[in-house]
This record gives C-alpha cells, structure tokens and sequence, in this order.
C-alpha cells in the first residue's frame, strides 16, 4: 500500500510529519511523492494564523481530487484537525480522519479505521512528543536536521492559539535528546536545529527551572558542527546562555528572538512580559558579548489598539537596532485568544500599509548590512547547485537558518558538493542574499 503526505507550516509540525512518516514506514506502508500513485493521502495541517487555515483548506481540497483515481482515504492531521475536528468531518466529507497534534502517535490506527469504512477523530487526552526511540524519516536535506526539544507552550500571548492547539509545555530529557543528535551525527547530519514553541523555557516541567544552558553543554559534545537555537524568548535569554554561544564554537552565533512588537503599550495588550527598555538592554548585551551576532526577529503590526504613534515607534526601534533579519506578519484575529474581541480591530489597509512601510525600510537595512560583510571571509553549508549555471553552488553560512533566511552564491566553484563545508570570501552583499567566492 502507498501513502503520499503533505507537511504544511512551521518547522515543528515538519517533525510530527516526519515521525508519522516512520510510523507508516515501519507497518510496511511504502511512501510516495506521487499523490496519484498513493492510496492513502495524509496532509499535516497549519493553523496559526487565516492564511495558514486558507492554505490548509485548500490543499485538503486539491488532494480530495484525487479520491476520484486510486486514493481511498484522505486523513486530515495536525493543527487544524485539532481546532475543527467535527467541523471538518461534518462539512467536508471528502475527509474520512482527523488526527489532532496529541494524537500523531495513531496514524496506524486512523487508517486501520478508513480502510474499514469508518470515519474518525483521534485526539489525544494531552500532548505528546516523540523520543529519540520513534521511528522518523527526515525530510530535510542529509546534511541538516530539526531537532524538536519540547512541545506546547506556557506563555499566554494575547495574540497566539498555540497554547490552545498545542497544550502546556512537554520537554524531552537531556539524555534523550543528545542519543537523538548523536545519532543525526553518525548519519552525517552536520547542522541540528533544535526548535520548540519556547526554547528557552526548555526543561522548566521537568526540571523545575529552564535547563537550555545544561542541554547545550552536552549536545556540544557531539559530532554535531553546527548547533543553532530558534524560538528563543527574550525572558529567559540569560547571561549564562549568552556566555555559552559566545565561547563554543559549534553553537551558531545567531540568535532568533520573536519580539512581536516595541511599544510598552502594545506589549502589555499582547501580555509579554518584555518592555522596549528591557529588550533594548538585552540586545545590547548580546552584541557586546558575541562576536560578529547575527539577530533574527519577527513583528506583528495592526495588534488591536495600535495608533499610528505606536507603529512609528515601532518603526523608531527598527532603525535604531538594525536587525540583520526581520519577519514581519500582519495581526491575525484568532478565535479564542484573548485579543479576538480586543476593542480598536485595525484595518486590512492599514495593516497593509505599515507592513510594507516596515519590509520597505528592512530591506534598505538588510542590504546595507550585507553590504558590510564584503571582504569578510564566512564558513558555508553548501546546499546544491544552481540549476541555470552548474559553476554556481548556493549555500548558508551560520547568519542563515534554513529556510527563513537568503542564501550564499558562490561562483565558479565546479568542486563543491552538497553538505561541503567551505570557506568563502564575500564579493557583494545584497537584500537577502550575498555573493561570494570560494578560498582554499
């Protein structure tokens, strides 16, 4: 029997779609990226903000399409499947499973059931999350991997339906996770990624106080070469952990910190617990304290009350802190949060226009930033070649995540291979990406 599988949204729901694929993989399900050769259709939802429950819906509808070939079930997992669960089954019928984000764990189940005929919702009683035991089949490039160091999320963001989706905060044992990362090591995997909803609250349920530092101490250790933190919160970035990226070399100098916003008034709606004057002195001190830091952060413009005051201060904050990467979303009205009937909603055209307003003014920042690294030489993840011009090899140096951020060119260079690591000299920074040459 065949299964074919699409993974939507952010990097965490990749990893529930990879253990699901070893699941099926290990109960003789053989796995196909042909949705018309596959007889079971599984599609692993996002639905954090509209555009991710859009994006959602449609693909569940382009995929029903094919139940009119050899498709006989369709199964519907993951985040949406955990906010509509009946919803879904009662008006989609095209759908014969859901599967909510606790329940990834019964795959097999769901489709033991479809098979038979019968339509199902399989949500789990409380989250879970994998361990370094459960079968899983990367998606990822071999060279690279997400490591997911805890579930759910403590935090109340005013905005955020996380915590309603995904539950309170699960981590992983230290143990468990560096037999994960040593296992990646022997498989040739160079880059781990550890994500969570929180990673600087890593450990807190279970330990008792976050434990993030202790976790980096052991996961340095292995044969890891790059190690980069995401999802970090401001709140907990403390001195001990800025001391730890700033002395070990395996841990990227990059630091990912979803700020949200820099006026103390759209803070407090939002419930963070971080002022302007707070994250300006951390920012402060990350940069004094780790050489050549890259700092990635994401904002959120049109939160309900946000005057034209707030925005530009906003604005303010961004020219004076020069962020090297910046994410910039439009408010979302989530049902069920607690900002869904905050008085003062904003405007679709309103919100439009600061997010241009912002992204206009990062990108002259951003190029000028790149522009600053010409001449500096940068360790490089090669990542394939180009397909228009075979002398050209694409890669990322540690200022990039995989995915979120540019990529670095490097010309005339017919010897590297995907997963080399080089050295390059940069020619020419530009918006996003930069240009380079290779060194020996």
């Amino acid at each position: 029997m065949k299964a074919g599988f699409v993974s939507l949204g952010c990097a965490k729901n990749l990893v529930d779609t990879e253990v699901m694929l070893g699941l099926m993989q290990k109960n003789g399900i053989e796995l196909t990226d042909n949705p018309a050769d596959a007889e079971i259709l599984i599609v692993n939802t996002c639905a954090f903000i509209l555009s991710a429950k859009e994006e959602s819906i449609t693909t569940i509808l382009n995929l029903a399409e094919y139940k009119s070939g050899r498709c006989r079930a369709l199964i519907v997992a993951g985040c949406l499947g955990q906010l509509y669960k009946r919803e879904l089954l009662d008006e989609m019928p095209e759908v014969d499973a859901v599967i909510g984000t606790g329940a990834w764990n019964r795959i097999m189940e769901a489709i033991e059931e479809v098979l038979c005929g019968r339509r199902v919702i399989l949500i789990g009683a409380r989250e879970i999350i994998y361990d370094s035991k459960t079968p899983r089949i990367r998606t990822t490039p071999a060279y690279t991997a997400y490591v997911k160091i805890a579930e759910g999320c403590n935090n109340r963001c005013a905005f955020c339906s996380i915590p309603l989706i995904r539950g309170r905060q699960i981590s992983r044992t230290i143990e468990d996770i560096r037999a994960e990362v040593e296992r990646l090591g022997s498989q040739g995997v160079k880059e781990i990624n550890l994500i969570a909803q929180d990673t600087t609250a890593y450990g807190t349920d279970i330990y008792g106080r976050p434990k993030l530092v202790e976790l980096l101490r052991e996961l340095v250790k292995t044969d890891a070469h790059w190690i980069r933190i995401l999802y970090a919160y401001p709140r907990r970035f403390s001195d001990e952990l800025i001391d730890l990226i700033a002395r070990e070399p395996k841990i990227c100098n990059y630091v990912d910190l979803p700020l949200q916003h820099a006026s103390n008034k759209i803070l407090k709606l939002m419930n963070r617990p971080d002022t302007r004057e707070s994250i300006e002195a951390l920012l402060k001190k990350i940069r004094a304290k780790i050489p050549g830091v890259v700092i990635r952060s994401t904002f959120i413009v049109g939160f309900p009350g946000e005057t034209e005051k707030d925005f530009l201060e906003l604005k303010n904050f961004l020219q004076e802190q020069r962020l090297d990467k910046v994410g910039v979303f439009t408010y979302s009205q989530e049902e069920n949060t607690a900002a869904y009937d905050f008085p003062d909603q904003i405007s679709e055209e309103v919100m439009q226009e600061r997010y241009h307003d912002l992204m206009s003014m990062q990108s002259l920042i951003s190029q000028e930033l790149n522009e600053e690294l010409e001449g500096q030489e940068l360790e490089v993840l090669i990542e394939g070649r180009d397909e228009e011009t075979s002398q050209v090899v694409a890669g990322r140096s540690y200022r990039d995540a995989p995915e979120v951020d540019g990529l670095v060119y490097i010309e005339n260079d017919g010897r590297s291979e995907a997963g080399d690591i080089v050295r390059v000299k940069v020619l020419a920074g530009f918006v996003y990406d930069i240009a380079a040459e290779r060194i020996d």
